[in-house]
């Protein structure tokens, strides 16, 4: 049981911690209850565990919110604000995160090309940065399901419309694998195995293992 040499993390076709940086856009209230797509327990469910990849790989993470500022819309959920608080949001007026000046440097800031992607909706603040991002050279993977729509048919046409483009989808569970890799890079196990977890937050793998 020998695993080949790490390959390169930042020449690597594959998502590694080294390579890519998480955008979060608009996991907000509002938005989340105006989803139906899919159901909104599982989303949020969903996103907070995408976003705790993120944290347990390090990546970048650009968070952005939008009319915060304004007072027209609340800040993001919660669950998720408990795994990201300790990261800037930029708030924005635009609906296209793309065109707030501030969101985009963040992006630029990351130094990384490969985009994970997760914004709400689908159709709208999911699609028109990942076009816009494409179209300057970055690679975009929107992850499929901790993203919903405001119906099944919006979610659906705009993810075709993002493959369509050149964008990639991927899931939560598989961008776990995807920046773990290896069961030896024992550092990241623990957070890794997180994605096993409850609606409940109980962790059956983990709690037979501590049993």
């Amino acid at each position: 049981m020998t695993s080949e040499a790490i390959r390169d993390p930042l020449k690597d076709h594959l998502l590694t911690p080294r390579n890519s940086a998480f955008i979060v856009i608009d996991y907000q209230p509002i938005q989340v209850s105006s989803i139906r797509s899919m159901d909104q327990k599982e989303l949020v469910f969903n996103i907070v565990h995408t976003a705790k990849a993120a944290a347990t790989y390090r990546l970048p993470i650009v968070h952005s919110t939008v009319n915060v500022a304004t007072g027209k819309n609340k800040p993001p959920i919660q669950p998720l604000m408990d795994v990201l608080r300790s990261y800037p949001t930029y708030d924005r007026t635009s609906i296209n995160s793309w065109e707030d000046v501030d969101f985009k440097k963040a992006v630029i800031a990351t130094g990384r090309k490969k985009l994970i992607m997760a914004a709400l909706w689908t159709e709208a603040c999911l699609t028109f940065p990942a076009l816009d991002a494409l179209r300057e050279g970055y690679e975009v993977y929107a992850v499929a399901d901790a993203v919903g729509g405001t119906s099944v048919a919006a979610h659906e046409a705009a993810l075709r419309r993002i493959e369509q483009a050149g964008g990639r989808l991927i899931s939560k569970t598989q961008l776990y694998c995807e920046l773990q890799r290896d069961w030896n890079r024992a550092e990241t196990v623990p957070g890794f195995m997180d994605v096993f977890e409850n609606w409940d937050g109980s962790n059956p793998e983990r709690d037979h293992k501590a049993a």
